[in-house]
């Protein structure tokens, strides 16, 4: 059975998915609220996105080399391997650029952030499926797999057209006593 654990395997490796679900969980938040903090209109999410970029070159270039370094690794690289991580890095980039040109567009954090995550699964079963196909054909996959499938797509969906609300808008504070000048305002 691929992808299960052999009983008394460690669990590990659930502990580092938990950890990715939280980070992405919260990288489409403050993408958006980098792209808003920039103050510019027009170009916010390209400058948002260069910091994304200098993020990616400290987290995925540097403390990588560093482990290569300390670890004792050695230093030659399968070119096959290089080409397909270098598109696994030119598809992630490129998702992250999607996303944040889906805010300019006018989508929130919370429906685009949804269609994305779930969207993405459907995807990467479909493209894994095709790249490695079941044992037995596609008619041998489990109706438990096509649900989730089905579920992850409605579950998106849902998420993205019942979203809550935005809070309404602050009013300025009401002035007392009839002079707009005299600085006395009311809570």
């Amino acid at each position: 059975m691929s992808g299960a654990s052999a009983p008394g395997a460690s669990m590990t490796w659930l502990l580092f998915v938990a950890m990715t679900v939280a980070f992405w969980g919260l990288y489409g938040i403050f993408l958006h609220s980098g792209q808003m903090a920039m103050g510019d209109p027009v170009h916010g999410r390209y400058k948002a996105f260069l910091f994304v970029g200098i993020a990616y070159f400290l987290a995925a270039v540097l403390a990588p080399m560093a482990v290569l370094a300390s670890t004792g690794a050695e230093w030659s690289f399968a070119p096959s391997g290089m080409l397909l991580s270098l598109i696994a890095g030119l598809v992630g980039a490129a998702g992250a650029f999607g996303v944040l040109l889906a805010f300019g567009a006018g989508g929130s954090p919370a429906v685009v952030m949804s269609i994305v995550f779930a969207g993405a699964p459907i995807v990467n079963a479909g493209v894994a499926l095709m790249l490695h196909p079941p044992a037995g054909g596609f008619g041998a996959l489990r109706w438990q797999f096509v649900l989730g499938i089905v579920l992850a797509a409605v579950g998106g969906s849902l998420v993205s057209l019942y979203k809550p609300p935005p809070a309404p808008a602050k009013s300025p504070p009401a002035v007392v006593g009839g002079s707009a000048g005299s600085g006395v305002t009311t809570d």
